[in-house]
């Protein structure tokens, strides 16, 4: 069977070339109501038009597609995508940010229309996994799906990630080894419509306690507070109301760990004279309070899926396709030995 053209298309949804071609390359000249008519009929007749006219003869966009659970302005974001923008817009291409797919409403957007539209060359995905009903409609586009810092690889052709629960089981044994026998970790909620990679750490956490239990005399909990702008506050309440006082907090992330030292300070909390803390990230302001950390390079890792994903593209095998590193510890003024 002959693959259909843009005349097929303007046939079966009764309009003409032109508006076509602008559905596609100018949706915002075409009205909702055309726009989905000409969609539907290239989604049924597996149609693909590109942007321009040098697209529309290589079969190439020069379009990314970058799929976040948060918005840009989130540290690990931004440099994602500075990563991959260093890569890729100096060889002429353009990358178009997703923000917030981490709602059911969102995702099914998202993956029921971008297949339609097959307007980008390669799809990043930042964090978070795609289930199996989502990889199928990704690959109907026909472009390498490549993932950074996410849970699993089932679905992607090439990956980045940190191992976040091997982390994580470094950070807290860390603290361990310094003597630490009440341990807190503190993290926001897990959503139960996405499966983010920040979820891992806390089970790095439990079974480092866990280990340990075994050998030593170790208190150890979680702490739980909801997703949000206030989760930092949420988590110095919950610390504040428990009956004893921890002598070492794990944090989940670096956002959560600096509002801690500056604001439990003021309830008589100084680190580290009694406890230590340490975050996750290594993020801007980490080295300006001396927090140790668990540092990642998010913007090394957009590059990294960049360079794969350019290799995919060229039609290239990895012999590397998912590659899965450690976080480093780094060490600063916010913990120390207890006796």
């Amino acid at each position: 069977m002959d693959k259909a053209g843009i005349r097929d298309v303007a046939k079966a949804a009764g309009v003409s070339i032109s508006t076509v071609s602008r559905a596609f390359t100018r949706p915002e000249l075409v009205s909702d109501r055309t726009r989905r008519k000409v969609l539907d009929a290239a989604d049924k007749l597996d149609f693909n038009i590109s942007r321009s006219a040098t697209a529309l003869k290589t079969g190439q966009t020069h379009r990314v597609a970058l799929l976040m659970n948060e918005e840009i302005t989130s540290w690990f974001n931004t440099q994602v995508f500075a990563g991959i923008s260093n890569v890729l817009h100096p060889l002429g291409y353009d990358v178009s940010l997703f923000q917030h797919i981490d709602t059911a409403a969102h995702r099914h957007d998202f993956f029921t229309n971008l297949p339609i539209r097959r307007n980008v060359d390669a799809v990043f995905v930042a964090s978070f996994d795609i289930d199996p009903h989502e990889a199928e409609q990704l690959r109907r586009i026909n472009v390498p799906i490549i993932g950074i810092n996410i849970p699993t690889t089932e679905g992607f052709d090439a990956s980045i990630s940190i191992d976040d629960e091997a982390s994580m089981f470094t950070g807290t044994q860390h603290l361990i080894n310094l003597g630490h026998r009440d341990i807190v970790y503190t993290c926001s909620q897990a959503e139960d419509s996405i499966n983010s990679s920040i979820d891992a750490r806390g089970r790095g956490f439990v079974r480092a306690c866990e280990a340990a239990s075994h050998t030593r005399d170790l208190t150890w909990q979680v702490i739980s507070v909801p997703r949000g702008r206030d989760f930092a506050d949420s988590a110095l309440a919950a610390l504040l109301a428990l009956e004893k006082f921890p002598d070492a907090i794990c944090c989940q992330m670096d956002m959560m760990a600096i509002p801690l030292v500056l604001k439990l300070g003021k309830y008589g909390h100084l680190t580290p004279r009694d406890y230590s803390i340490i975050g996750f990230d290594d993020s801007p302001y980490a080295d300006t309070i001396n927090l140790t950390t668990m540092r990642q390079d998010p913007q090394a890792m957009g590059r990294m899926a960049a360079n794969k994903a350019l290799a995919l593209m060229n039609g290239e095998s990895l012999d590397k396709p998912h590659e899965l590193i450690q976080a480093q510890l780094i060490l600063r003024e916010t913990d120390s030995p207890r006796g």
